[in-house]
């Protein structure tokens, strides 16, 4: 084989393409599975958030009803536990802030009402860097809704 015949073979340049393309389509590939995987660990942390503040709210209001305290004290100590509740959920999925709204469905802490927590946050794309951030808005608002009734056992 001359030098002209060895030089237009086209022997390795298969490789070159195959590795080119596959570089230039799993990037993006395991790029969007770490964002769904960020996105869904928010999801579970919103709605872990909600459940929990509803509940500590419930549990945390009855107890101070029948501890002799007035409804308004009660509701303060509901909603005091609920908010350290979002907290260490927060902290424990590792997600920035949750924004926590309590509201009453009937009358406060009396049977038969529920106590509906409403949880917001606020969740950042993976790998975007905090000046970015700042500069444009690439997160995603995530909220979850969590009810607990009060039962008959509530003063």
């Amino acid at each position: 084989m001359n030098r002209r015949a060895h030089a237009a073979s086209d022997e390795g340049s298969a490789l070159v393409e195959f590795l080119g393309v596959t570089v230039l389509v799993m990037i993006p590939l395991v790029y969007l599975i770490i964002t769904l995987a960020h996105l869904q660990a928010g999801m579970y942390a919103t709605e872990a958030a909600a459940r929990t503040a509803a509940r500590a709210a419930a549990t945390s209001g009855v107890d101070a009803l029948i501890d002799g305290d007035g409804r308004d004290r009660a509701w303060r100590e509901a909603s005091a536990h609920a908010e350290a509740s979002v907290a260490l959920v927060a902290e424990d999925f590792g997600v920035g802030a949750l924004d926590l709204t309590l509201a009453c469905e009937g009358e406060c802490l009396s049977p038969g009402s529920a106590i509906v927590a409403d949880v917001t946050g606020e969740i950042g794309l993976p790998g975007v860097p905090a000046g970015v951030l700042d500069v444009a808005p690439l997160t995603v608002t995530l909220t979850a809704r969590g009810a607990s009734p009060i039962d008959g056992t509530a003063p």
